[in-house]
């Protein structure tokens, strides 16, 4: 049976995140979708849809979607959605977790990467972040829940668009493309956004090819002193794997709790495959990606966005684990 996708659905408060939630609920797309909460409450879905089942709270909905809360673990509650569709007693192809608004994503992603029983079930599709364009840039300032959104983000829409200047707008996609280079920034309007650009994203496929628009970086005018930032390393020859591994291994010991995303496609000496690595803070992992075609440039590209990160200190690192030039 193939890995059921997941979505991670956050966003600050007030950002529009349910309204999003309740049309992709209601739309007849044709795919049936399990949905876990963190909490029920005024920007939840309506009580009156809640019925109980088997001791957690469950909504039909009119396309066969199921939403259902979370009263624990979420390790648990994945484990019994996935029991009840091996068993016949629920039926959806996806699952979309909802965070509250000051939650950080961190815990939610890690789930993926640290647990057995998830990783045989559940494929991490992608973080969708929702950015309340009217009151983003005083949340950006004062809140540091709604930095670490942004820099989880795969995709990010911003909502609210109607209710600032077009410059307004501008200025914000600026500074969301500053924080989050990986992340697509498109408009979404009462939660009318395309289903493409939230599902089946494959925002965390190790196997997707990384492509990064960098020229946004160089960008030097800006009033903003935010604590998430990134940047993107390119080298164009093959790294040694010991030296990158005992890079890797110094660097998560000393600065893992401030790298809050790093993907990257990687040359390795002696492997005629690109190397696709990612992690979350300390979680680091990878695969082989697609071969080097015959004649193509072999340059390494890694994003990392996190806290204050010490761009200077990483550069070096890197740079002493690439094969010695001749």
């Amino acid at each position: 049976m193939s890995l059921i996708p997941v979505t991670i659905l956050t966003g600050f408060l007030g950002s529009g995140k349910t309204t999003l939630l309740n049309r992709i609920l209601t739309e007849q797309h044709g795919r049936r979708i399990a949905v876990i909460e963190n909490e029920f409450g005024e920007t939840g879905i309506d009580n009156e849809l809640l019925v109980q089942q088997d001791g957690e709270q469950i909504v039909e909905m009119n396309n066969g979607c199921i939403c259902c809360t979370v009263r624990g673990d979420l390790v648990r509650i994945l484990g019994e959605l996935a029991e009840r569709r091996a068993g016949g007693k629920a039926d959806f192809e996806r699952v979309i977790i909802e965070t509250t608004g000051l939650a950080d994503p961190a815990p939610v992603a890690q789930t993926f990467f640290v647990d057995d029983d998830v990783g045989a079930n559940y494929l991490l599709d992608a973080i969708v972040t929702v950015v309340d364009a009217r009151h983003a840039p005083q949340q950006l300032d004062e809140h540091h829940e709604a930095q670490e959104q942004v820099g989880f983000a795969d995709r990010i829409l911003m909502s609210k668009t109607d209710l600032v200047s077009d410059e307004e707008a501008a200025a914000l996609a600026q500074r969301l493309r500053r924080m989050n280079p990986r992340a697509p920034v498109a408009p979404v309007h009462f939660g009318q956004a395309p289903i493409a650009d939230i599902l089946d994203v494959r925002g965390f496929d190790l196997d997707a090819v990384l492509a990064i628009e960098p020229g946004f970086l160089t960008e030097t005018e800006h009033d903003h002193d935010d604590d998430i930032g990134s940047f993107v390393y390119r080298a164009q020859r093959p790294f040694d794997p010991e030296r990158l591994e005992e890079f890797f291994g110094g660097v998560l010991q000393l600065y893992g709790p401030d790298l809050l995303r790093y993907k990257g496609v990687i040359a390795v000496a002696g492997m005629e495959r690109r190397v696709v690595l990612q992690g979350v803070h300390m979680l680091m992992g990878s695969e082989p990606g697609a071969p080097w075609q015959r004649g193509e440039p072999r340059e390494s590209r890694i994003v990392f966005i996190g806290r204050k990160l010490p761009r200077e200190i990483l550069e070096l690192g890197l740079d002493h684990a690439l094969v010695p030039a001749h």
